[in-house]
């Protein structure tokens, strides 16, 4: 009969590996519900796999709390020193006036309303405006004539209507004169034959009275005087063989 013998120092302890063999051995505590770092394993039945729920956190902005209730996180707050220094008010007032030149003139008036509608100081609006005049970025003169070479064939627009549309754009009077001069006067009564060639064609269904009375009209609008505008009307009507009737005009 064999002694009961003590297992041989080199043998150890082998209890652990029996009960986490028979999953004896008990779970290890689980992490908070709501911390950020939770690794497989740390779930309430021990087995890494998260356990479905209609309570599950929110990605955008929210967490549950042990409680159940939702919390919003606070956003980190800006990075004041990453925003750079604040912009120099004369290089974003000298950016808006090149942004506002590309492509198109535009008088003095207009940009220094852009100026004043983007808040910047006068006396920089000024000092700036002033330095685009000497180097000739800004130039209401050239600014007036090129207006009407577009505008005076291209709408059809006599001097009286242009003046006003020049006043509007903030261009002195006698700037505006002295570019308004320059319009040959043959040029603009073959403009407005050319309008009441136009408009006659939307005219052949009504009577001769009537369609003087919209052709005067319209000339009119354009800008034109009441003597040019019934002669031009009258010699147009005759050309497309229609009696220009005896009509008051005023």
């Amino acid at each position: 009969m064999r002694e009961d013998r003590p297992p041989p120092s080199w043998l150890g302890d082998v209890s652990a590996g029996v009960d986490a063999w028979t999953q004896r051995a008990s779970a290890p505590p689980s992490a908070p519900a709501d911390g950020p770092d939770d690794t497989p394993g740390d779930t309430p039945d021990g087995t890494g796999q998260e356990r479905p729920s209609g309570r599950r956190s929110s990605a955008r902005g929210t967490r549950r709390t042990t409680g159940g209730r939702r919390t919003r996180r606070t956003p980190p707050p800006d990075d004041v020193a990453a925003l750079g220094p604040p912009a120099d008010p004369e290089a974003v007032a000298r950016k808006i006036l090149l942004d506002q030149l590309t492509g198109q003139a535009r008088s003095r008036k207009e940009l220094a309303d852009k100026l004043a509608g983007k808040d910047v100081p006068p006396e920089i609006a000024t000092a700036l405006l002033d330095r685009f005049e000497e180097v000739g970025l800004v130039d209401d003169e050239a600014f007036a004539r090129a207006w009407i070479a577009s505008r005076q064939p291209g709408k059809g627009l006599a001097r009286r209507a242009l003046a006003q549309e020049l006043r509007r754009k903030g261009i002195d009077d006698e700037v505006a004169r002295d570019a308004l001069d320059e319009i040959d006067p043959a040029d603009e009564e073959e403009a407005a034959r050319r309008l009441v060639r136009k408009k006659l064609r939307s005219l052949s269904r009504v009577d001769d009275q009537t369609a003087t009375r919209r052709l005067v009209g319209m000339l009119a609008r354009k800008g034109y005087s009441s003597g040019l505008a019934f002669s031009v009307v009258r010699e147009e009507l005759a050309d497309a063989g229609r009696d220009e009737p005896d009509i008051d005009l005023d």
